[in-house]
């Protein structure tokens, strides 16, 4: 062989840390690409040829056009992404709400009157109140 092997241990610490630094930042620069260009699909209120513009321009110019789209539109970039979240939970909790009431049980005006009845014997209501109350379940 004749080029030389760096064996771990030849490797000094600040390598070590300078080669973990670049791949970090390697990895967030990426990061940031797809969350440009995920944002770029998401708005809404840019039309097809702007759409078109900004992709291009982050594709052929990737670190200019990264830079200059999060200067331009970046602080929209986390209103759309609250919205977004926030239209999520709400369709969600929209779901929850839809499947809870369909396995709610059902109750019948007999048995609502069943009830009323059992609750005027015990006395826990008065005439009154009973007949009050069967006419709002017979309406």
């Amino acid at each position: 062989m004749s080029g030389s092997v760096t064996l771990a241990y030849d490797y000094p610490l600040f390598g070590v840390f300078w080669t973990t630094f670049w791949l970090f930042m390697w990895i967030l620069w990426f990061f940031l690409l797809f969350r440009v260009i995920g944002d770029i699909f998401r708005d809404d209120q840019l039309n097809g040829w702007l759409k078109t513009g900004w992709i291009i321009f982050v594709i052929v110019l990737p670190f200019l056009g990264v830079f200059l789209y999060v200067l331009a539109r970046g602080r929209g970039m986390g209103r759309r992404e609250a919205s977004r979240a926030q239209a999520q939970q709400e369709a969600f909790d929209a779901y929850v709400r839809r499947t809870a009431a369909k396995d709610a049980p059902r109750t019948t005006q007999a048995d609502e009157l069943t009830k009323l009845s059992q609750l005027r014997e015990r006395g826990d209501i008065s005439e009154e109140e009973f007949q009050r109350a069967k006419g709002k379940v017979l309406h």
